[in-house]
């Protein structure tokens, strides 16, 4: 199965999840939850899943668990694959 790595800069307990920018190869997000036992990490993986149309179980964290820059793994899509969904979705997003 393909994958491929995504690497973010998360900021916890904002008003609400969103996606405030992509450039340089980091996709920078917020997300509402607060960082205390996991919550943010799990919501960002809901959220990251939920902008690409996969299933969240297909979305890991492999590096970056207690700190605000991460590396995701996404299963199911190769790099060019997420390269063209984030491209789509940033631009609607950021419009």
């Amino acid at each position: 199965m393909a994958s491929a790595r995504l690497t973010v800069r998360v900021q916890p307990g904002a008003r609400r999840n969103e996606v405030t920018g992509y450039g340089a190869g980091v996709l920078h997000l917020r997300v509402t939850a607060p960082p205390l036992e996991g919550r943010a990490n799990d919501a960002l993986r809901r959220y990251v899943a939920d902008l690409l149309g996969i299933r969240r179980r297909n979305v890991a964290i492999r590096t970056g668990l207690k700190g605000r820059s991460k590396v995701l793994e996404i299963d199911g899509l190769d790099q060019g694959q997420l390269d063209e969904r984030l491209r789509g979705e940033v631009r609607q997003l950021l419009a």
